[in-house]
């Protein structure tokens, strides 16, 4: 589960992880005022919205007005927020529709000495977590480390004892702190990683992380996402979630009990198991076809479920074939047979059906679908459902 900026910055406030003041703008007018309230003379007005990239990206028909933008006064502020709410920010991760612009978070600008990037994640490789830093703050990451990774040093800490004060100081002498700012870095560090453990993050993200001019480290940005599996141990968290925020399909298949990903491709995926959904669209691609999502269904659909699905695949406009790709290993191949007859009647296909099964009771499975009076294409392999659903589409 992803938040908001201001939401994320609220929770390193409360666990004492410095961040500058804010306040929160739904309106022009709101957003002079809190340029009042803030009594600074300069803050930032920031788009409020989960895609990154909101400094370089512009609002859709408004190239002028970029999604951060540096403001001197409180009918600047309130211009700017004009410009930005309610409508579309285009960057590099929203694709051309951009993402609607619902708030702004007005912020108080601050003494910018340098800028340094800070990250934790979940490295499976030692299943714990890792504390990322580099010099190169304000960067996409990912370029620093194809490009410069070298520049990028990490440091392992187990989650019930916390990041331990020597690995901070060694962190911050890799950066070059001095003076003050070492024992600014160890009390930052050490509290995200705190912070990160205690809400079950997956991601937390300080990029820039700003050296001011008085030695203190502060988190002008903030990115915080959550593991799904662990929000009902989190509810004060869970109220954070912002489904405006979410591709509407994406929220209604997780309501259904389904794992689905919008893609930009024209065949939509029906597969149970997210391993052999990831190989399902490795092979479309093979074979020159492009997957229009990723959808589980899981290892215990039902009729229900399958109906859900298929209305979902359907209900992008892009979807030209459908491949269904089932191994019955907890389910029986009878079962998904059943139900994907029964959903294709009750759904009302007007693309081609490809299904492909294997496993438990797979010749009776095949049978429903021979006898069953749809219009299913029928496949002996996944290389043969790949390339007869490509065919399908061509």
């Amino acid at each position: 589960m992803k938040i908001h900026e201001f939401q994320a910055k609220e929770i390193l406030r409360k666990a004492g992880v410095p961040v500058p003041q804010g306040i929160v703008a739904r309106s022009a007018a709101e957003a002079s005022d809190a340029f009042r309230k803030l009594g600074s003379p300069i803050a930032v007005v920031k788009a409020q919205i989960h895609a990154g990239g909101r400094g370089k990206g512009t609002i859709k028909d408004n190239a002028n007005q970029r999604g951060v933008q540096l403001v001197r006064s409180a009918e600047e502020a309130g211009k700017v927020a004009e410009n930005l709410i309610g409508k579309s920010l285009v960057t590099i991760q929203t694709g051309a529709e951009g993402q609607i612009v619902h708030q702004v978070l007005v912020e108080q600008g601050c003494d910018i000495a340098r800028e340094l990037y800070l990250g934790i994640v979940v490295d499976r490789g030692s299943a714990g977590p890792v504390l990322m830093v580099s010099s190169e703050g304000g960067m996409n990451i990912e370029d620093v480390a194809a490009n410069t990774p070298e520049l990028i040093y990490k440091e392992k800490f187990d989650p019930a004892a916390g990041l331990g004060g020597f690995q901070a100081r060694k962190l911050a002498a890799k950066l070059g702190l001095k003076g003050a700012s070492i024992a600014s870095a160890e009390k930052f560090m050490k509290g995200l990683c705190r912070v990160f453990v205690q809400c079950d993050c997956s991601l937390a993200e300080i990029n820039p992380l700003v050296v001011t001019g008085a030695g203190q480290l502060l988190a002008l940005d903030a990115k915080m996402t959550f593991d799904d599996n662990a929000m009902f141990r989190h509810k004060d968290l869970a109220e954070l979630r912002d489904v405006s925020e979410e591709e509407p399909a994406e929220v209604r298949a997780g309501a259904a009990g389904l794992s689905y990903v919008k893609l930009d491709g024209n065949i939509g995926c029906l597969v149970n198991g997210a391993g052999l959904a990831m190989s399902t669209m490795d092979l479309i691609k093979l074979h020159g076809g492009f997957p229009a999502n990723f959808l589980d269904v899981g290892g215990g659909a039902n009729v229900d479920q399958v109906t859900e699905a298929f209305r979902i695949l359907l209900s992008d406009k892009n979807v030209k074939a459908v491949l269904v790709n089932i191994f019955g290993g907890i389910m029986r191949c009878t079962t998904i047979a059943t139900a994907v007859v029964a959903a294709y009647k009750s759904v009302g296909f007007n693309v081609p059906l490809v299904v492909r099964l294997e496993g438990t009771e797979v010749e009776e499975g095949r049978k429903i679908l021979a006898e069953s009076g749809v219009d299913i294409i029928a496949a002996e392999g996944l290389t043969d459902a790949a390339k007869k659903v490509v065919a399908a589409v061509a």
